[in-house]
């Protein structure tokens, strides 16, 4: 777009840095800050698919929906898995920041600067650029999400040395060394905090014969997960359903049985970094050996994940500040730094 035009009318539009993740939607809106930080979950009729709920409010219906209606995770791992429903979720979203009270200028859309893994195809990428243009965006750009969530955690991306963030999201975990404002070795995993919530429904239909919902799998890992040993360990109680007499049944787990349950998800999580360090050119893995590892995403909260990681790589590991909105805030900074953004950006419209 010739600048000038964009200049313009960016004077009249709201542009948006998104992250488009499995687990939950963040859009950061110019001058305002993180605006949206909702489920991406998408309530809706089964036949006509017409939309009920987006969202927060998808969410509270998740189990509990009569037979006509679904809820529906439309990205999985990480790329869309259902077209129709990320458009309807992504332009409900952008239309609930983008639209003033009083506003007369209908053309200019937003600009919008997107985080999204770096293992996708290009009929993915083509595909998540679509929806973008479907959903009211004037230009859209896509990022990388290690690259993203490097900076969103203030690691300066462009020194020529090496820095190194996993980021630990619902449906794929993103490992990188970066150096020079580009990956110089990565891998993009298909497990990560939802691969954990199915390891615990998994755990508990074997040990207890008790089918538990994914809202509940999720809250045991909040409350309870651990990667590492707890110095009192804690213990929560889960319902369910009985699966040999089909009627309600509560449990007891305790830390120690969810941290067995997720040690498989982990265990090759810290494999992959480990594998990623080896394959670095000697330089940037002594500058990684000096300056540690950053951790981001949800998954990076499980309580003692770093201390593991720390102990496994023999490394030092921290947790960046704000570990949940790490892509969506470096996706902003991209947006405010053109000649960032142009060297980057992987794809564009």
């Amino acid at each position: 777009m010739i600048p000038v035009i964009d200049h313009i009318l960016g004077q009249f539009s709201q542009d948006l840095a998104v992250d488009l993740g499995t687990a939950n939607t963040l859009i950061y809106a110019k001058g305002k800050g993180i605006v949206i930080h909702e489920p991406s979950i998408v309530a809706q009729h089964k036949k006509s698919k017409k939309v009920v709920a987006i969202g927060s409010e998808a969410r509270t219906m998740i189990g509990k929906t009569p037979l006509s209606i679904v809820t529906v995770k439309p990205l999985k791992d990480g790329v869309i898995s259902d077209y129709d429903t990320t458009l309807s979720m992504l332009s409900y979203f952008v239309k609930k920041v983008h639209k003033k009270p009083g506003r007369r200028f209908t053309f200019a859309r937003p600009k919008l600067v997107i985080g999204i893994p770096s293992g996708v195809t290009e009929v993915e990428r083509r595909a998540i650029l679509d929806v973008a243009r479907e959903s009211g965006a004037r230009e859209a750009f896509l990022v990388e999400e290690p690259m993203a969530a490097a900076l969103g955690a203030g690691i300066a991306v462009d020194e020529p040395v090496g820095s190194m963030v996993v980021d630990i999201g619902g449906g794929t975990c993103e490992i990188a060394l970066i150096s020079l404002g580009g990956v110089v070795v990565g891998r993009s995993l298909k497990i990560a905090g939802d691969t954990m919530d199915r390891d615990l429904t998994r755990y508990v239909r074997t040990r207890y014969g008790l089918a538990l919902g994914e809202k509940s799998a999720e809250e045991v890992k909040i409350q309870i997960g651990s990667a590492y040993q707890l110095q009192m360990e804690k213990q929560m109680t889960v319902r369910g359903r009985d699966l040999e007499k089909g009627l309600p049944k509560s449990v007891r787990l305790t830390s120690a049985q969810v941290r067995e349950a997720l040690a498989p998800t982990i265990g090759t999580i810290v494999e992959n970094i480990r594998d990623t360090i080896n394959d670095a050119p000697p330089e940037l893995a002594g500058d990684i050996a000096e300056r540690g590892i950053v951790l981001c995403g949800g998954g990076s909260l499980i309580y003692g994940l770093h201390k593991l990681i720390s102990k496994e790589i023999r490394m030092p590991v921290s947790i960046a500040e704000e570990p949940l909105t790490c892509v969506v805030m470096g996706c902003a900074k991209l947006m405010n730094n053109k000649e960032l953004l142009s060297r980057v950006a992987i794809a564009h419209i």
